[in-house]
């Protein structure tokens, strides 16, 4: 099936220093390259300037489509409110402080247009490029997509990485989701892999925050992730293909 729209969602809590550049450089690349597509930013309650800077930015980014959490906060929660938000038949979860290249979103769309129903990006296979990653958390991270490599027996080395695109049927097929932290970056992607849909994976670029602090925690997150890496493990192995997408 032919995609019309690219949907961009943008968890963002107290990021009005970053969006401007952030918005606007995934804009004009878009434009540039002639993707049609919304930009769907989740002010996930921000108590800085963030709603107002996204109001002014309406008038310069016409495919800007803000909108608010108003229930309980948290990451997963601010992406899949901003997944029920969406118009379009594909999907690119993108941060708000700019560490993911727009014209690596690009890439991920002509992916999907060429039939792929996940394209997920890699920060650390060749040609992949990382900037000023905290050494510690970069530590963290290649233990944890380690084990998780292991766990599911997956070719796929940067699983924890929110930088990921879909087909709109995907992200339907992997419902309902439990992650209401930083665990739904992995939870969106094991299920889609787990369930059978087919996926593909490129290198792609990173760079740290210039602006703000950090969100994600990982003292609070550890146990986090493993509960939701056992669940999906559990769906794997027991649910007898229960849940597998349905093939026409």
């Amino acid at each position: 099936m032919s995609l019309t729209l690219f949907s961009v969602v943008v968890p963002a809590r107290d990021e009005e220093e970053s969006l401007p550049a952030t918005l606007r450089a995934l804009y004009a690349e878009f434009a540039r390259e002639a993707v049609p597509h919304e930009i769907v930013v989740v002010d996930d309650g921000s108590r800085d300037g963030t709603w107002g800077v996204l109001q002014s930015l309406r008038s310069e980014i016409p495919t800007l489509a803000p909108v608010q959490n108003t229930g309980p906060n948290g990451f997963g929660r601010a992406v899949v409110h901003g997944l029920g938000q969406v118009r379009g038949d594909a999907v690119v979860i993108m941060m708000a402080d700019a560490s993911d290249s727009p014209s690596d979103a690009v890439r991920y769309w002509r992916l999907l247009c060429e039939g792929n129903e996940c394209v997920f990006g890699s920060r650390f296979m060749r040609r992949g490029d990382v900037t000023d990653y905290p050494r510690f958390k970069l530590f963290v991270n290649r233990l944890a997509n380690l084990f998780i490599r292991v766990m599911f027996q997956v070719p796929l080395n940067d699983t924890t990485n929110a930088f990921k695109a879909y087909r709109r049927s995907v992200i339907e097929g992997c419902r309902p989701f439990l992650s209401p932290h930083f665990n739904l970056t992995v939870e969106l992607p094991l299920k889609a892999m787990v369930r059978g849909y087919t996926w593909t994976v490129i290198p792609i670029s990173w760079r740290n925050r210039r602006h703000g602090a950090a969100k994600l925690k990982i003292k609070e997150m550890g146990s986090r992730y493993f509960f939701i890496c056992m669940y999906v493990w559990l769906e794997k192995y027991f649910s007898r293909g229960d849940y597998r997408r349905l093939r026409p």
